[in-house]
């Protein structure tokens, strides 16, 4: 039974486009809140059901914002891995705008190597990030994204 409560967060500040707009119209198909979080204004398409949240700016605020207001069985979509921790820590689901989905059993071991890698990156072993965001990253998140839908209802 799909509980009243359940809403989608979106970690807005980073969130591709093509992957807002996934969202925006899943959210709008199958009836669920969706609430975008950013440090910035972040125009959503007019619906009773969408809404753009404006926090202060400053590292780290519009991440707790979502951790002070996500729900157990909500989902927040974010590329942030400790965010996706502490999702996960309150019986939330994260999905990374790629289409990885971080909960009890998998969030550990990628903040695990998020961190690993941090330190080579700092310590200057590896340079760069990750690929940029393509088609493919788009179709798995999409991907995910119903297979949680499914799940939920």
């Amino acid at each position: 039974m799909q509980s009243k409560s359940r809403k989608i967060w979106i970690d807005g500040d980073a969130c591709p486009k093509n992957v807002k707009d996934i969202l925006f119209r899943a959210a709008q198909r199958v009836g669920v809140e969706l609430l975008l979080v950013a440090n910035q204004f972040v125009p959503v398409p007019k619906s009773p059901l969408l809404r753009s949240i404006q926090v202060a700016s400053g590292i780290d605020v519009a991440d707790n914002y979502i951790v002070e207001h996500v729900s157990p069985n909500d989902l927040v979509v974010t590329a942030d891995i400790p965010l996706a921790a502490l999702v996960v820590g309150k019986n939330a689901t994260a999905l990374n705008p790629r289409g990885t989905l971080y909960d009890k059993e998998t969030v550990g071991a990628h903040l695990a190597r998020r961190n690993f890698m941090d330190q080579l990156r700092s310590s200057g072993a590896v340079t760069g990030g990750p690929d940029a965001f393509n088609k493919v990253d788009q179709q798995r998140f999409a991907n995910a994204l119903d297979r949680w839908l499914a799940k939920k209802n």
